[in-house]
């Protein structure tokens, strides 16, 4: 049976073509919607527009392979778009990149941003850019659409769109994304929601079916499901024993386990087909080694040389010399943590001797494998048992020398994913199952 898989990202959109589980073909285009802010701290994009392109990469893949049976939808699992009573998109798609939660909250008494305010009145955790952090600053400041009579995430737009429905609905995996969300029991927690001035009936209504319709009256659609456990379905064959490491842009971790765990800096996700998944995700990541580039390329052109190449050059660096022993030790927290979006990093043990490009270099990569170890060991001290490491995303597969610097850390061999669209390819997998 063939299944067709379908990614929704921020820079790109991909689909997969499956055939009993195994990869046949894929095809990606970038997704251009970004649209110009409104508002300071804003990231939009044409909802209509990736619809429209999301349609056509699917109509491309159905003439190639007009005997696919099932659909998978999944995406950026963050963000939301307003929806009018026919299903239709009312407001742009606001992106888990929108950063309108960080700005000072009118509500609180002591500076607090919309997020840290919403936090402390119920008492969970969600971030800038989740859902209904942003769904709140929309209804304080009068942003909500006309007509608006729900929202969702782009993977249920799409989802639905393929199937003709009028009405969204959503699988736990996504819903979680959006915040206040009680993972134990699979729902939203609609005390909290209330607390907050946010009417629980506004949001979609939740599906336990896997599949929500039919498209072109032959291939069953699945409810869209979160993008990390879309990724860690088409990468972990051993969901008992093995772990992920991703490192794109971002950087995640993510871990399966069977009961419903609370490990301090990572979330609790219900996966789709039952079980959770931890997750923990660093906000700079993979984007740490490319300001250390763009720093080496900064530092030639003050000396009169103009280089588009500081990767080539940082990559031969690293295979020409060995490993040093003394290498500093670098926070990469350049744009904070979840928890906190203030905090700085830093670089510390420098010495004479070690103030080089090589040390900065294998110090930088050191400091992105233990933000993440620092999860895992979190993940562990709360009763965790697995071991295994999975690695994924360019950032990895590109640099094997990342790849040493994240086994150092987690004293563990690192074993790469295929690649190939792997978010795409797990919602193939999760509708084919």
């Amino acid at each position: 049976m063939k299944s067709l898989g379908i990614d929704i990202g921020t820079t790109t959109i991909s689909a997969a073509v499956l055939e009993d589980g195994c990869f046949i073909t894929s095809e990606t285009c970038k997704n251009n919607s970004f649209l110009a802010p409104t508002l300071p701290g804003e990231r939009i994009q044409d909802a209509q527009l990736i619809l429209d392109t999301a349609l056509r990469t699917a109509d491309m893949l159905f003439a190639r392979y007009p005997d696919i049976e099932r659909i998978g939808v999944t995406g950026q699992m963050h963000g939301i778009l307003y929806l009018d009573g026919e299903g239709n998109a009312v407001s742009p798609l606001y992106t888990w990149q929108d950063a309108r939660g960080d700005t000072p909250c009118e509500k609180s008494t002591d500076g607090q941003s919309w997020t840290a305010y919403l936090n402390s009145e119920t008492g969970l955790s969600a971030a800038t850019g989740y859902g209904l952090v942003t769904h709140a600053y929309n209804l304080a400041h009068g942003l909500v659409p006309t007509g608006a009579v729900t929202l969702c995430t782009i993977g249920d737009y799409i989802a639905m769109k393929l199937c003709g429905r009028q009405t969204p609905v959503m699988d736990a995996s996504n819903a979680a994304g959006l915040g206040f969300f009680d993972a134990g029991k699979r729902t939203f927690n609609q005390t909290v929601l209330r607390g907050i001035g946010i009417d629980p009936a506004f949001l979609p209504g939740l599906t336990e079916d896997r599949f929500i319709g039919i498209c072109r009256s032959r291939a069953r659609v699945a409810a869209a499901i979160g993008d990390n456990q879309a990724s860690f379905l088409s990468a972990v064959r051993d969901r008992e024993h093995e772990m992920l490491v991703n490192v794109g842009t971002g950087s995640q971790f993510s871990v399966f386990s069977s009961r419903c765990m609370t490990v301090p800096g990572l979330e609790t996700r219900p996966m789709p087909g039952g079980g959770w998944l931890l997750a923990g995700a660093a906000l700079c990541g993979g984007r740490a080694y490319a300001l250390l580039a763009d720093f080496f390329a900064q530092t030639a052109r003050m000396m009169g040389v103009d280089t588009n190449a500081p990767y080539a050059a940082m990559e031969g660096l690293l295979k020409s010399a060995g490993r040093p022993e003394d290498v500093p030790t670098v926070l990469p927290l350049f744009e904070g943590t979840r928890q906190d979006s203030t905090q700085t990093g830093s670089i510390t043990g420098l010495t004479a001797e070690n103030f080089t490009p090589l040390h900065l270099i294998y110090g930088m990569m050191d400091g992105m494998a233990h933000e993440l170890h620092q999860m895992y060991q979190a993940y562990r001290a709360a009763g965790g048992t697995a071991k295994k490491l999975i690695g994924s995303g360019g950032g990895l597969r590109n640099n094997r020398f990342l790849c040493e610097s994240f086994s150092r850390a987690f004293d563990s061999e690192i074993t790469l994913s295929d690649g190939r669209e792997e978010a795409a390819c797990g919602a193939a997998l999760y509708a084919a199952d």
